[in-house]
Order: structure tokens, then C-alpha cells, then sequence
């Protein structure tokens, strides 16, 4: 089994970290997927999954609440959905590149808020 790309994410216009674990869904599966069959205890601050391409998101089969940022071509924030509860559907933004699922709290936690800039760094 191949390594999964992490990477680190921090809100250069806040100075925050927004988690040190980040995995990428970048194909097809792995976006489909999502955190599909995954438990609240194993998504702990520092976790997350940034998804590439992505417009939007939805909580279906998921048992726990979470954040999510979606991103422009140039990291920066073009909306944000706090304490995402499952079975819903978060809004769908065009204009979005990407979108970061976080443990819920932790974009109030890091005073993440749109048109802040965020910077992902490959671990």
C-alpha cells in the first residue's frame, strides 16, 4: 500500500495552525469516499482532509459533526460551514478549488473566516 500525502495547513493570516495531519482525497475514490466509515475519535484536532477538486461536500453516512473551508485556486477562504452535522448538504460554491474537512470547532478555534489565506505545506 502506497504512503498517503499529508500535509500541514496554517492560516497565514491569522498565524494558526488548522492541523498537522492533513490528508488529500485527489482521485476519484478517495473524494467519493471522504471520511466515509471513519469514527469522531479517530478525527482529532490536527486531523483533516483537504478535497481536490471539490465544490462541495455533504455528511451523509457520517456519525459526527465537522468543519469545512472551501478554498480558491489560491488558498484563500471563499466560505465556510461550522459544525457540519451528519446527513446534510453543505452549500455548493463554483467558484471553489478545494474544500478542507476539519474536526468541528476548529475553524472558530483558529478564527479561520473568509478571505483569510491558507498555506499547505507537504510532511
Amino acid at each position: 500500500m502506497a504512503p498517503r500525502d499529508r500535509f500541514c495547513i496554517c492560516n497565514r493570516s491569522k498565524q494558526t495552525e488548522l492541523g498537522d495531519d492533513i490528508e488529500l482525497a485527489g482521485g476519484s475514490w478517495s473524494r467519493l469516499k471522504g471520511l466515509l466509515g471513519r469514527r469522531a475519535k479517530d478525527f482529532a484536532p490536527g486531523k483533516g482532509l483537504l478535497i481536490e477538486p471539490s465544490q462541495g461536500v455533504h455528511t451523509f453516512g457520517m456519525s459526527f459533526t465537522i468543519d469545512a473551508a472551501y478554498l480558491d485556486r489560491d488558498g484563500r477562504v471563499i466560505h465556510v460551514c461550522h459544525q457540519l452535522a451528519p446527513f446534510r448538504i453543505a452549500a455548493l460554491k463554483l467558484k471553489s478549488r478545494s474544500v478542507l474537512e476539519l474536526p468541528a470547532g476548529t475553524l472558530a478555534r483558529t478564527h479561520t473566516e473568509v478571505g483569510d489565506v491558507l498555506e499547505i505545506k507537504r510532511v
